[in-house]
């Protein structure tokens, strides 16, 4: 008799537990899931922009196949999605020193770079032309064109990461 006395007990004592299961699962896969939204880089947020005043802290080389601008001790580097000359967003304020410096009569060397995939001279056209995007930009800014050199393209060596190839840097001539 005391048995069946203590089955509704158990029950309870099993929904409560299963409910305690169920919730924790749920968080740790909520808690998962958030996480691993707030670490995947999206377009718009690839575009690691520092501000003017403050030193950009060391970023690494895009893995994906997305446009971004990176600011690294002083330099601005554009990265490219692959076949593509399209500037990423955030641009022109990642360009925001390097802007203040052409227009104080500054020069500003832009350098082009390519993997070693396919056709050289394609890769070297396709450097050549995302130079010249950025260098619109920045004439586009206000920066006279005579204060913009465009280095030749040049080829990655490195056997790393294409993606990290795929780039135009900016940088103020001593």
């Amino acid at each position: 008799m005391s048995s069946q006395d203590d089955e509704p007990e158990y029950r309870v004592v099993a929904l409560v537990l299963i409910s305690l299961v169920v919730l924790v699962v749920g968080a740790v896969l909520g808690i998962g899931i958030h996480k691993s939204r707030g670490s995947a880089p999206s377009a718009a947020s690839t575009a690691a922009v520092a501000p003017a005043a403050a030193p950009a802290p060391a970023a690494a080389a895009p893995v994906g196949d997305d446009a971004s601008v990176v600011v690294e001790n002083g330099v601005v580097k554009f990265y490219f999605a692959s076949g593509k000359a399209d500037l990423a967003s955030g641009a022109l304020d990642a360009l925001s020193e390097v802007i203040a410096a052409g227009k104080a009569g500054k020069k500003l060397v832009l350098s082009g770079f390519h993997d070693a995939t396919g056709s050289a001279a394609a890769n070297a056209e396709l450097a050549k032309q995302r130079a010249i995007v950025v260098r619109d930009a920045l004439v586009g800014a206000g920066v006279a064109e005579s204060a913009v050199e465009l280095k030749k393209p040049e080829q990655t060596l490195a056997s790393g990461n294409n993606a990290e190839a795929r780039r135009v840097e900016v940088t103020i001539a001593p």
